[in-house]
């Protein structure tokens, strides 16, 4: 087997056994033992379960990155180029709601490395927030200069609502969550509109000042 393929078949176990039997109940033991490994190797290409996870999270975004360029198309405004690429990442993460479940009480403790805020998921929160970066620059007509550098990341942030929303949702196939994605992402628009009256700038400079305290590290 090659060295990929192993690492492959390792993420592909934990995540299989984190949705069977949750996330505080598998050991690395086990999902070595599952994959029909030692679990030295296990050891060598993961040093735990956090790791693993930050994995899974680099995983989901490339593909969501790979999927969003294809959906992408020149010319769209913000709202069309914000919906394709919301599902975009729904489709993307279609397959794993049951993992979702298994392990979001230990992603959104503040302390735990597989929170999405924290430093140890910096790689794929970063791919993740380009999306973002590149549905605002690629908005046709072109989105106000005042809000080209707010507007991304609070877009990022109403995305993580979105997911979390989606690990909760029972409804089939979670279409719930899409008819919220439809619901909400026309809000874009007046906030837009806003940015380009005399007065927006004041607004704008609200928006910064939250976004700040609600990115910062600690």
């Amino acid at each position: 087997m090659a060295p990929q393929d192993t690492r492959q078949l390792i993420l592909d176990t934990a995540l299989r056994l984190f949705e069977e039997r949750g996330y505080a109940a598998t050991t690395m033991r086990a999902i070595a033992v599952e994959a029909g490994l030692a679990p030295s190797n296990a050891y060598y290409w993961f040093a735990g379960k956090d790791e693993l996870v930050q994995a899974f999270y680099v995983r989901i975004q490339t593909e969501h990155a790979q999927r969003a360029a294809a959906d992408l198309a020149p010319g769209l405004p913000l709202v069309d180029r914000l919906r394709a690429v919301e599902h975009a990442f729904l489709d993307v993460i279609a397959p794993y709601h049951g993992f979702g479940n298994a392990f979001v009480s230990i992603a959104v403790s503040p302390g735990s490395p597989s929170n999405p805020l924290s430093e140890a998921s910096a790689p794929a929160r970063e791919q993740s927030r380009a999306i973002y970066r590149d549905v605002v620059a690629g908005a046709v007509p072109r989105v106000p200069d005042k809000i080209q550098d707010v507007l991304p990341d609070l877009l990022w942030l109403c995305h993580l609502g979105i997911t979390l929303f989606w690990v909760t949702d029972r409804s089939p196939g979670q279409e719930r969550t899409r008819r919220l994605v439809d619901a909400t992402v026309p809000l874009v628009t007046p906030i837009a509109r806003v940015a380009r009256l005399p007065w927006g700038g004041a607004v704008v400079d609200q928006v910064r000042a939250a976004l700040a305290v609600a990115m910062e590290r600690t």
